[in-house]
C-alpha cells in the first residue's frame, strides 16, 4: 500500500521523525503535520534527490470546535519553536479555519484538507503513542505517487495556477505533471 510505502519513507527521515515527535509531545486533537511536509518528501523520493528539498515551514493542523481562543496556536508554535528552533512552525486549528476560507465549517482534519487548492497537498502524517506513522489523505496517494499537481475544484483554478507558479514546483521537481 502506498500508505506504507510513506510511512517508510517518513521513518527514514530523521529531521521528520523529531517533528513528528515533537508534535505529538503537544497532545493536541486530531493532530497532523501536513502539506509539503509529507509531499515534498514523495516528490523528492520520485526525483531520486539525496538531500531533502528545505522545508519553507512546517504545517501543523489539528481541529479542536471547543477552542475559544483564536490565538492559541501561538503558544503551540512557540512551545514547537523551543523544541526545534530550526523549523518554521505554522500551526493551525482547522475548526476555526473555515471563516477565512468562506467555506461551511469543517467536520474534522481530513475535511478541512479536502478544500486545499492541490489533492496532493491535502496529505498528513502523525506519530501515534505507539510510534506508528499515521498517514491520512483526502484525495488518496495515488496521484502524489504518480508525480501529478490535480487541480481541487473545491477552489479557484486562479488560485491553483499562481500557487503551482509561485511555488516553483515545476522546477524543483521538473517531473512532476500539472492535472486540471
Amino acid at each position: 500500500m502506498l500508505e506504507d510505502k510513506l510511512a517508510q519513507l517518513l521513518a527514514e527521515d530523521p529531521l521528520r521523525i523529531q517533528a513528528l515527535e515533537c508534535v505529538r509531545s503537544l497532545a493536541l486533537p486530531d493532530c497532523y503535520i501536513a502539506a509539503g511536509f509529507v509531499r515534498n518528501l514523495v516528490w523528492d523520493h520520485l526525483h531520486q534527490k539525496h538531500n531533502p528539498t528545505p522545508l519553507n515551514d512546517l504545517d501543523v493542523v489539528y481541529f479542536d470546535p471547543n477552542e475559544l481562543d483564536e490565538q492559541t496556536y501561538l503558544k503551540y508554535e512557540a512551545q514547537l519553536n523551543a523544541l526545534m528552533p530550526e523549523l518554521n512552525w505554522q500551526v493551525r486549528n482547522q475548526a476555526n479555519m473555515h471563516i477565512r476560507n468562506g467555506d461551511n465549517p469543517y467536520q474534522s482534519t481530513l475535511d478541512a484538507m479536502s478544500y486545499w487548492p492541490e489533492k496532493e497537498t491535502a496529505v498528513a502524517a502523525r506519530l501515534n503513542e505507539k510510534n506508528q506513522i499515521e498517514c491520512i489523505s483526502s484525495f488518496g496517494f495515488e496521484s502524489l505517487f504518480e508525480g501529478q499537481i490535480t487541480y481541487n475544484p473545491k477552489r479557484t483554478l486562479v488560485l491553483f495556477q499562481s500557487r503551482v507558479e509561485s511555488k516553483n514546483w515545476l522546477i524543483t521537481w521538473p517531473q512532476l505533471r500539472v492535472a486540471v
